[in-house]
Parts: C-alpha cells; structure tokens; sequence
C-alpha cells in the first residue's frame, strides 16, 4: 500500500531531515533576504532530481510527474523566511544570525516540504498526477510573498486543481493534526500614522498642538471603530502596538508615530473599517490642531479553506494518524499570506501538533524560545507526500 510505503520512507529520512532542519534553524534570513536558504532548497531538489525554478528572487518551484502527469495537479506550499527575533534557546542549532530566528517554524515547514518531495519523487510511479512543490519567501512581511509568486505564474502551467499548506502549532500536540473547514484565519493590515505640529514647550501647551495627548485621545478613540461598529458575532482586533515621540520631559514633540494592526474575518467589514479609521482620525487630529498622515497598507486577505478539500484532506488524515489524533483547529486572527492562493484555486490549510510538555517544548510561535519536537518532522513530511499522491485521485 502506498500509505505504508509513505510512512517507512518518512520514518527511514526523519534524522536526515532532521538535520536539515537544524542546518535551516541555524541560518535564518529575514524575509525577501532568503538567498542562502533559497540556494540550500535548490541544491536539495537537485540531489533528489527534481527540476525546478526560481521565481520572485529567492521562491523555488519544484515540478514531479507522477503516472498520467495530467491527470491531476496539487500543489504543495512551504514558507522560507524567519523574524526579526533574538534567539534565546541554548542548542546545537540555535540560530547563528544575531537577530533573526525561525521563531514561527518556517524552517520546520521547509523541512516537511523537503522530506514529502523526496519521498513523493522516489514513489512517483505510485501515483497518478503531478505534484508542484512551491518553497515561497516573504510570509512575514507584506505585501507576502504568495502575492509575488502568484504574479510571476506559480499557478499556471501547469494549474494545480487544489493547494496545501502547514503550519506548526505550539498548542497542539505532538502526534496531533487539527483541520478546519471554512474561514479559518483573518485578514490582516497595517496601520502608520503620524501627527505633527510645531511642538514646543511643556510649559505653554497653548502655543501648540499636543502630539502625545492627541495621540492618546486617538488610541482610545481607534478602539471604538471595533466596539460600536463591527457586528460583535464577527471577531475583528484593532491593536495600536508602537508609540513614537518625544524625548525628554519638558518638550512638547512635534512629531508622533503611531503603527498598528487591524485583522477581520469579513471582507466587506474590513474595508468598512477602514473609511471608519481614516474618517475619524483626521477629525480627531485636525479638530484638535495638528496634521495628520495616515497610511493603511492593506496586507493578506481571510484564509478560506475549501470545505470539500479539507473534508478530503481531514478523511486522509484520519486514515494516516487515527481519527483520535486529528482536531478541529480554532479559529484564529493570525494572518497568513496562504490566503491569496485560497483565493485562486481550493485550498487546505492545516496544523501540525509540535508540542511536548515533559520536554518544555511549550513556548508559543513569534517568542525567543520557540522550538518544536522535531519528532513531528517525520510525521509531517510522511502526511504532506500522503495528500499530494492522495488527494483528488
């Protein structure tokens, strides 16, 4: 049976991907800067024999032809870059790049993606159909990564029927998967806003235009746009996170910066809100004397799992792993850039457990002391090769 011989291979490669992992973990590149990353995954698909190309600078497109190529067309995704995060985990393969680190997983994404190719190839005359293996930078930073590979044709020639991807989860356990049909993630946009006025003294705050009480007037006020106009059965989270201005006690500054994050699970709310946050801020600013400028960056949209897909894909899990060990995964207001492909063609984002408590190994994802157990690399490469031979045939 083809499962059996996904899940011998997976167990026979999980130290040599395990390993790749560690190499992956110990040279983070932030995003749109994966060039040595980019570089190992080409030079490991070249080792399997799998064609490839690169796209968007540092993506790399790999292509496996199965029996019948044409008779059907999967794609599987894995992203590449890490956070501008300082590592404070004290292993082997901690990171070696002061400031950066694979603090959401991604390292662990491109290592099951890896795995399931080289697996996937070596049964190619297992399955019918042909796989495309998509290794995207830029999930982390808008406008993502997926939005540039989608530009240059990833989803073309050939056109994949269906997309998958994973994401590590430090909630879940370790031998656990957790699927979700529908609406699974939320939009996600950035919010930069600067006021200005001459500034001056402390003392005379009548002469000028408050940066910093403007700015907290407008903190409390932006929370409201949330809280008496969003239908409160649809979840949306408005967080101003940097506040900039000012540098010393007495100095009134004249300039404020402000930056943010607004998330929705309703796209026609979404760009409501907006309107509603530039309506009021430049009121609020300009009624109390200062000048505003504000700059919403619209970033990655809803991530939409296609309910017949992921029903597929859950059956093929449950048949995997044992129906005990696959969930339901929350819903969350995290955002993924998985969402423009979820927006093209049907898509399954799922979660793979990485958590063990006996080890400590509970920390969340975008913290300095993330890690996984790496024992969920062998499961995730053997299941991601199960539903690219499996799923639609």
């Amino acid at each position: 049976m083809l499962e059996q011989k996904i899940k011998a291979l997976a167990k026979a490669y999980s130290a040599e991907f395990i390993s790749v992992r560690h190499h992956l973990h110990a040279h983070p590149e932030l995003s749109y800067k994966e060039f040595e990353t980019s570089k190992f995954v080409q030079s490991k698909l070249a080792s399997f024999g799998i064609p490839f190309e690169v796209k968007a600078t540092t993506g790399v497109v790999g292509i496996i032809e199965g029996k019948n190529p044409g008779s059907r067309v999967i794609a599987l995704r894995a992203d590449m870059d890490a956070l501008p995060i300082q590592e404070e985990n004290e292993t082997d393969y901690r990171s070696q790049n002061a400031g950066v680190m694979h603090a959401c997983g991604h390292d662990v994404h491109t290592t099951i993606l890896l795995g399931a190719s080289k697996i996937l190839n070596e049964l190619k005359q297992e399955w019918e159909g042909t796989i495309k293996l998509i290794f995207q930078p830029g999930e982390e930073r808008n406008p993502g990564g997926a939005s540039y590979l989608i530009k240059e044709g990833v989803l073309e020639n050939p056109v994949p029927k269906a997309i998958f991807g994973l994401h590590v989860h430090p909630g879940l356990d370790l031998g656990k998967l957790s699927f979700r049909k529908g609406r699974v993630m939320a939009s996600a946009d950035e919010i930069y806003i600067t006021i200005r006025s001459k500034g001056g003294h402390a003392a005379t705050p009548h002469l000028t235009a408050d940066t910093v009480l403007i700015a907290s007037n407008l903190i409390v006020s932006l929370q409201q746009i949330i809280s008496r106009n969003n239908n409160p059965t649809s979840p949306s989270v408005l967080s101003i996170c940097s506040i900039q201005g000012g540098h010393t006690t007495n100095v009134i500054p004249s300039e404020v910066k402000l930056m943010g994050t607004f998330r929705a699970m309703d796209e026609t709310w979404r760009y409501k809100a907006h309107e509603l946050i530039r309506k009021l801020a430049t009121g609020l600013v300009e009624g109390m004397g200062a000048e505003l400028d504000l700059h919403i960056d619209v970033g990655y949209p809803t991530v939409d799992n296609d309910p017949a897909l992921t029903d597929t894909a859950w059956q093929l899990a449950e048949q995997y792993m044992g129906k005990e060990n696959v969930l339901e995964t929350e819903m969350r207001m995290g955002a993924e850039d998985f969402g423009y492909y979820t927006q093209i063609i049907p898509g399954c984002f799922y979660r793979i457990g990485v958590r063990n408590e006996a080890k400590g190994i509970v920390h969340n994802v975008h913290t300095p002391k993330f890690d996984i157990d790496e024992r969920a690399i062998e499961t995730g490469m053997g299941m991601m090769a199960w539903l690219g031979s499996s799923a639609g045939a």
